[in-house]
């Protein structure tokens, strides 16, 4: 008994208990703080170390010599580094702006009451519960030259359709693979920018009313700036997620035809797991670590610049 009320926080000495409460929430977050910077922190660490090595996989188990920046060297000269890097932009930018516009038009759609949207918004999170090499598969069908229903309904519509295919032609295959990611992901930006356009209040959208403001209006001056923050967070890291881009252009184009729809994370993989090229692959990681953070921070710094916290 005693010892019970020995240990209880009303036994401690009164500079003890307050210290406990004062660090009890950095306490309790600890360990998972520590084992995120161990899953983050080392492997980066590893690839910087291996970055100044040559190592091949093929042709021993460590490291063959130091080599200093020629890995970062061979890496910016390698054409199809290049490439994977303009491809890799244009899917990021242009993805995310185009599935973030998309978004935001359902987003309001859903705000009026209109018959059958209660199943609408239940169905519209189902895109984004599938794996993106379902999705990859799904559209390898949807897209075949011979039968696949996006071809035939292009064909339909009289737009003209490459002999090799959407997926075979240069031309069409980066475009091709951007659709797939579109219909994947925009749910994701309805949903969250619809449950934030439900907390902007009905008051100030009745009085702009009042005041005859029209419905671009309203939006422009009341409603998206209203969910600014949710906004800028929700573009920032689907724009990360698409410089990641792997998994459909791995299922849908191995980077094909050509270099056409070569990605940053297609490059590392196939430099990594086919070549085993562990030297370049973590000179190439940490290049595009760096690019991802240097974009991320010019748009957080431009985003919220003029925010107060």
């Amino acid at each position: 008994m005693s010892a019970t009320i020995a240990r209880s926080p009303q036994a401690l000495p009164p500079a003890r208990r307050s210290f406990v409460r004062r660090n009890l929430p950095y306490l309790l977050i600890a360990p998972s703080v520590i084992m995120l910077l161990a899953l983050i922190a080392y492997p980066l660490l590893f690839a910087l170390r291996s970055s100044f090595y040559f190592w091949n996989l093929q042709i021993g188990p460590e490291p063959q010599a130091f080599v200093g920046f020629d890995n970062y060297v061979q890496a910016f000269n390698a054409f199809d580094f290049q490439d994977a890097l303009v491809n890799t932009l244009i899917l990021s930018i242009a993805g995310t702006a185009i599935e973030f516009v998309l978004g935001l038009s359902i987003a309001l759609l859903l705000l009026r009451a209109l018959p059958g949207m209660n199943v609408v918004r239940a169905l519209l999170i189902l895109p984004t519960t599938i794996a993106p090499i379902v999705v990859g598969f799904l559209f390898r069908y949807l897209y075949d030259p011979g039968g696949g229903l996006i071809t035939w309904l292009l064909k339909s519509t009289g737009l003209p359709i490459p002999p090799e295919g959407l997926l075979g032609s240069p031309t069409t295959a980066l475009a091709a693979v951007l659709f797939a990611d579109v219909w994947q992901w925009t749910p994701f930006f309805a949903i969250v920018l619809y449950a934030s356009l439900l907390s902007v209040p009905d008051e100030i959208i009745e009085a702009a009313r009042l005041d005859r403001a029209s419905a671009w209006t309203i939006l422009m001056r009341i409603k998206l700036p209203l969910i600014r923050r949710t906004a800028v967070i929700i573009v920032m890291l689907r724009f990360m997620q698409l410089f990641n881009t792997f998994d459909t252009v791995l299922v849908l184009t191995r980077g094909g035809p050509g270099t056409s729809t070569r990605t940053l994370g297609y490059s590392l993989y196939e430099q990594g797991l086919i070549n085993f090229n562990i030297g370049l692959v973590s000179a190439m990681t940490w290049i595009t670590v760096l690019i991802v953070n240097v974009i991320v921070a010019l748009y957080v710094f431009f985003a919220f610049r003029n925010e107060e916290w």
